[in-house]
């Protein structure tokens, strides 16, 4: 059984997307989802440094659109019928659209003002997010707790990413859990916090112009791993995420329980495979992260998706 997965933020690198302009039909794809986004996602994806493709309101269109181009550059318009659908963080908005419980266009829309909205709410206060690798999982936590830190996501494998304001992460820098490692990610602000409430109000009322379908693939929530009841569950659930943790540990816990064989991830691939070789072991793996590789992922299709 195949699991294919679309990464969040943080993923996006500089001239990530050069190889891709390559691809027929590509550039004219990323160009009709640059207008949706109201940004010029071609010369982000290209041209932009490190800096600047790491603002919120950037990053997050970004990611979608470079995913969504790869996912139509692989498999077109037949999407293989057992696959199981999720996607990290903003990455679920992709797995959304994949899996039709969004349109393509509803998508961009949700995710420019998902980004807008975040954006601003990072604004009011310095804040950010690290990951914590290793530890005893309890320790981790009550250090957490202790510094006023949210476990923002649970990433399986040892990994806990903490979000919270900077001084805040900075203690947990300067005395880490025992037997742990604090890496700062490359994101602009406290993601899936109480930080990011007021940009929860903005999604909603966006809610109601867009038209959510059921998808055509299983399709797992971040909120508990389990697949979405429906279309508006998922577009509720998608709302709902902003300001809660994540849960990719319990979406992995699922793809083991379903029988998932391999697993593929999207461009701009390579977190959620590293995540996969420490929390799904067995579990063969794939990162799309060139069209050099889409060869070797129809290959993979063809072993997994059957």
């Amino acid at each position: 059984m195949l699991a294919i997965v679309c990464p969040g933020q943080g993923s996006q690198t500089p001239g990530f997307l050069n190889e891709w302009l390559d691809v027929p039909g590509v550039r004219e794809h990323l160009t009709e989802l640059s207008a949706i986004s109201e940004r010029d996602l071609i010369a982000y994806g290209t041209e932009a440094d490190e800096e600047t493709i790491k603002d919120t309101a950037v990053a997050q269109p970004l990611i979608v659109a470079a995913g969504l181009a790869s996912a139509r550059a692989l498999f077109g318009n037949e999407l293989p019928s057992s696959a199981i659908l999720a996607g990290h963080s903003v990455g679920e908005i992709t797995a959304s659209a994949i899996s039709g419980a969004l349109n393509e266009a509803d998508a961009m829309t949700f995710v420019r003002e998902r980004a807008n909205a975040m954006a601003q709410a990072a604004a009011v206060t310095p804040t950010g997010m690290a990951a914590v690798l290793g530890g005893d999982a309890q320790e981790v936590t009550d250090r957490l707790n202790e510094l006023g830190l949210t476990p923002a996501n649970a990433n399986g494998g040892g990994q806990i990413v903490a979000a919270g304001t900077l001084e805040q992460l900075a203690a947990l820098g300067e005395n880490p859990p025992a037997k742990a490692r604090v890496i700062p990610l490359k994101v602009a602000g406290a993601f899936h916090t109480a930080h990011m409430a007021p940009a929860v109000g903005v999604l909603e009322e966006l809610s109601g112009s867009l038209n959510p379908a059921t998808p055509s693939r299983t399709l797992l929530s971040n909120f508990d791993g389990e697949p979405v009841a429906d279309g508006e569950a998922n577009l509720a659930s998608l709302v709902a995420q902003v300001s809660r943790p994540v849960r990719w540990d319990l979406c992995m816990e699922t793809l083991a329980a379903q029988g998932v064989t391999g697993l593929l991830e999207l461009s701009p691939a390579g977190t959620l495979v590293g995540l996969a070789r420490r929390g799904l072991k067995g579990v063969k793996t794939l990162a799309v992260k060139t069209p050099q590789d889409l060869d070797a992922a129809r290959e993979f299709i063809a072993e997994h998706g059957a």
